[in-house]
């Protein structure tokens, strides 16, 4: 058992023990189940943190998790698509109800319906490049070879246009990856530049967040971080190089439980986005397994009724929840999986003992 804990400030949050001791013991009995090599947790509010790491950095040295590492976030990245393009909303450069086409006439075939708003809660209908088995393309299947090769957003949307759509345009709901694609073309040509340019410009410079990373076409993680496993052909693998332009606004950011925190704080504490904004944000859609979607956050219902924000993501070898209550409270986790499935109930249980 290899247990990490850090209290981040000097003053321990006493009327919080019982559950800093209870996320510990879950924390830990994933490690020690082998469901999770490496399992990093956050909890902050009132101007205080308290952070816990588990398990090992790699499999070959055993050496003890960093609480402060990095980890790549998958669809966390989502979150911040969704504000830069929020924001260009708030300013007047777009408006959610226009059809894609106005501001991208060649991305989606001609004449379709499908609006910025329908892209950003996935009702849009599209098909999702990334989830769809094919080999070299999804984000599941873990390839050693496919995995570092360079893609591009127009290959990954050419991809999600060759599947038939799941319903027409706003007559249903369906995750999709492809749609995060065309968010992040959408800034892109709303702003001139890289939508990466536009996330940092816009978000890690004004929050401070340095250890937030769009890595592009580059493979490693800055170290400190927790290796990523995932199985090909029957054997546990070391997963943790890949070339993340497999997932572009979909995926692809490296970020810290600090950093995660700060980001949904602020955000979900309206400062990044208008009041308006931010409630258009939070008007979520069923997404089945008590949760809602909304403009690229989700709604996770607690048992206690209440409900918090924030986006999980999963990729090769790691998995993310960053979420936020209204009373600003943030939890984040960081999780690698390994032997097998964490049980059913184990965000659930996660969330109720933080919030609840």
């Amino acid at each position: 058992m290899i247990l990490m804990k850090t209290l981040a400030v000097t003053l321990a949050l006493t009327s919080l023990s019982p559950t800093h001791d209870s996320l510990e013991r879950q924390v830990n009995d994933l490690v020690t189940s082998k469901t999770m090599s490496a399992v990093l947790v956050r909890v902050s509010g009132d101007g205080r943190d308290w952070t816990a790491a588990a398990g090992f950095s790699d499999a070959v040295s055993r050496k003890p998790a960093d609480a402060s590492g990095y980890f790549r976030i998958g669809s966390v990245t989502k979150s911040f698509v969704a504000t830069v393009v929020l924001q260009l909303a708030d300013e007047g450069k777009l408006s959610l109800d226009d059809p894609v086409g106005k501001y991208l006439p060649a991305a989606l075939p001609e004449g379709s319906p499908i609006t910025v708003r329908q892209v950003l809660n996935h009702t849009s209908g599209l098909f999702d490049y990334a989830g769809a088995g094919i080999p070299g393309w999804s984000v599941r299947d873990y390839r050693p070879v496919e995995t570092l090769y360079d893609q591009t957003p127009q290959e990954l949307l050419a991809v999600g246009l060759s599947k038939p759509p799941y319903f027409k345009p706003g007559a249903g709901w369906h995750y999709s990856n492809t749609n995060y694609v065309v968010a992040a073309m959408l800034i892109e040509k709303l702003t001139g530049g890289s939508y990466a340019d536009a996330i940092k410009t816009r978000i890690l410079h004004p929050l401070g967040l340095t250890h937030t990373l769009l890595p592009g076409h580059a493979k490693a993680i800055p170290r400190p971080h927790a290796h990523g496993y995932a199985t090909y052909n029957g054997k546990i693998v070391d997963a943790t190089r890949m070339n993340p332009s497999l997932e572009f606004g979909a995926g692809e950011m490296i970020s810290t439980t600090a950093d995660l925190a700060r980001f949904f704080d602020a955000l979900l504490g309206g400062k990044l986005v208008s009041r308006s904004a931010l409630e258009q944000m939070r008007a979520t859609k069923p997404a089945g397994a008590g949760m809602g979607y909304g403009l690229g956050l989700q709604e996770f219902k607690l048992t206690c009724g209440k409900s918090v924000y924030g986006h999980s993501g999963g990729t090769f070898g790691y998995l993310t929840y960053a979420l936020r209550s209204d009373s600003g409270r943030t939890l984040v986790i960081s999780a690698n999986p390994y032997t097998g499935n964490a049980p059913a109930d184990t965000l659930q249980k996660a969330l109720t003992t933080t919030f609840c």
